[in-house]
Formats: C-alpha cells, structure tokens, sequence
C-alpha cells in the first residue's frame, strides 16, 4: 500500500509539472501587433503593411511627463543610430492638443517622427496610461516586448535587441571579444 502511494504520488507530481512546462512554454508564443494606422506631424502614414520588414519602436508619452522629458534624448538618439539596421520611431503623444505639442518641440525638440492621438489608435491598444511606454514590434508583425515605465538607456537597447538589432556598442563588444578569443 506504501509502494502504491509513493507511485501515485510520483505519477501526480510528473503530470503537474509536465503541465507546468508545457504552460510555460506555450506562454512564449508571439503575439500579432494590433492592426493599427498612425499620421505623423509632417503627414507620413504608419500602419501594420508599411512596417512589415522594420522594427517599430513606439514610445507613448506625454509633455508633462519629466521621465519623458529625461529619456527623450537617448530615444532619439537610439531611434537615429539604428534607423540604417530597419528601425522605425514613432512617438506617440497621449491625450494632448495638438497646439500643447507644438509648443512643447519648439522648446524640447525631438529627432524622431511625432504622432499625435487624434491621428492614431495605438494609445488604446497598448493601454497608454502611465508614461513612457515603450513596444517594439519586430520586422513580422510580432509583438518583441514592451516597457512601462521608464528604464534608461540600456534597458531600451535591450528591449529593441530582442528583435536582433543591436546597438553600434554591441557591435564593437562583440568584435572585440572575438578579437581576444583568438
């Protein structure tokens, strides 16, 4: 009856973590970005067909927003340096009138393409409600990851190298680890 037990026992606890496995596993499976249209402030047009083949970096934010206003240069930065390896920035401003906005650039500039709510649905989807945000969708339409709340520099550069785009100073690490392992 002992023996009888134990293997039941045994038999369960395989089955359970069997299941946990196969639940985890099943957890990384990609998710489709939303179907979505955004107008940038100078009129060019975004949706999911124009990106297919590019990483799409969205960054959700807001003027009042002083993490924002922090990491806005590092974004534009990184949205500048990896735009030759296929990434797109599209910053999405929430829930701000147009006039707020342009006020704002004039102050703050940005080197990236500026999307205001009114010309998009991507707010919505990606429930923008604490700020920045950040989604990357990689070159097939999958959702890469995402990041609420601000992280800093290398945390971005992370988040966008899921998709295989790395950084220039990945680059060079990577060559100069090669370069010793020789």
């Amino acid at each position: 009856m002992r023996v009888r037990t134990i293997f039941l026992r045994g038999a369960l606890t395989a089955a359970l973590l069997g299941t946990a496995l196969g639940l985890a596993a099943g957890s990384k499976e990609k998710e489709p970005a939303p179907h979505f249209t955004a107008i940038t402030t100078t009129g060019e047009k975004f949706n999911n067909d124009s990106i297919k083949g590019k990483v799409a970096l969205l960054e959700f934010w807001t003027t009042w927003c002083g993490y924002c206003v922090e990491e806005a240069a590092f974004v534009d930065k990184i949205g500048k340096e990896l735009a030759p390896k296929g990434l797109i920035l599209l910053a999405i401003d929430v829930g701000e009138s147009k006039k707020t906005v342009k006020k704002y650039l004039e102050q703050h500039p940005r080197d990236c393409k500026i999307v205001l709510m009114e010309d998009t649905d991507l707010a919505a989807m990606y429930q923008a409600t604490v700020y920045p945000i950040y989604v990357v969708i990689d070159r097939d339409g999958f959702i890469a990851g995402e990041q609420r709340g601000a992280g800093g520099e290398e945390a971005l550069r992370r988040l966008i190298a899921r998709t295989g785009i790395s950084s220039h100073d990945d680059d060079s690490n990577s060559d100069s680890n090669s370069a010793d392992s020789r």
